[in-house]
């Protein structure tokens, strides 16, 4: 996919911190080139020390000027960042979540025999992790923002083999509802992104993947599976002026999908 030319970077000189970049295939590496296409300045997280490896050159690629360590069940990471954001910028004007975990053996087990400490785990690592995220965010949104997380088709209809993350994902996208509500007098905007199946190193945890990604390419209206810079250039959208008055929604970027009975 060739990049999209434009004129003038509409995004130039805002700050963005991107969260949950794995590697160069990670959905959060494609809206982190995007956010930077388009002229944003960028804080990039990495989640431990082996994945420094990989993430370590992309964010100098990327030109960040923030890289720091953050996992999200370790207690004072995520607070050490928004404090170096603080010092270093001053403000935030773009928050991206793409953060998800559960125990593997829950993730594989089914809904019915998770157990309450890993449903539990689940839930705070991939949506009351961007519930704390926003709360430190909204104080340096102070001219209003937009904050993004990564959903799935499995939050609202049962997909096989998807298991303990559909209701995390249900919750998650609940969250921003509310969160949309709480925060639109101070001009944030939140949105839940919910892209179709991408072969990213999260994905590879669940069984018979492979199998959703070939059924999608043969459902979708036009045709072909989508990949992570069509995310990147949605959320990038989704942080300019141009979507100054879209809020609370999730949407889906999975070339039609969603729509197919």
């Amino acid at each position: 996919m060739t990049s999209v030319e434009l004129r003038s970077p509409i995004l130039a000189g805002a700050k963005a911190l991107v969260t949950g970049i794995a590697n160069e295939n990670s959905i959060a590496c494609g809206c982190a080139k995007a956010f930077k296409e388009l002229g944003a300045d960028l804080a990039v997280t990495y989640v431990n020390e082996k994945s420094k490896r990989y993430v370590g050159p992309l964010a100098q690629a990327l030109e960040a000027p923030i890289f720091m360590p953050f996992d999200a069940a370790s207690e004072g990471e995520l607070e050490a960042v928004f404090e170096r954001i603080e010092k270093e910028w001053g403000r935030l004007d773009i928050l991206l979540h793409s953060i998800a975990w559960a125990p593997k053996d829950d993730l594989q087990g089914g809904l019915l025999n998770c157990s309450s400490e890993g449903f539990a785990r689940a839930m705070d690592i991939s949506c009351h992790s961007f519930v704390r995220m926003a709360r430190l965010a909204a104080p340096l949104m102070k001219d209003g923002g937009t904050m993004l997380t990564m959903s799935y088709y499995g939050a609202n209809k049962v997909v096989p083999n998807y298991n303990v993350m559909g209701p995390v994902k249900a919750a998650l996208e609940a969250c921003v509802r509310y969160l949309a509500y709480e925060l639109g007098p101070r001009r944030i905007r939140v949105h839940a992104i919910s892209p179709g199946p991408l072969m990213t190193r999260a994905a590879s945890g669940l069984k018979d993947f492979d199998l959703l990604l070939n059924q999608a390419a043969a459902r979708a209206p036009l045709g072909e599976l989508v990949d992570i810079m069509d995310v990147g250039y949605t959320c990038a959208f989704l942080a300019t002026p141009y979507a100054r008055r879209v809020s609370g929604e999730t949407l889906y970027i999975d070339g039609g999908v969603n729509i197919m009975a």
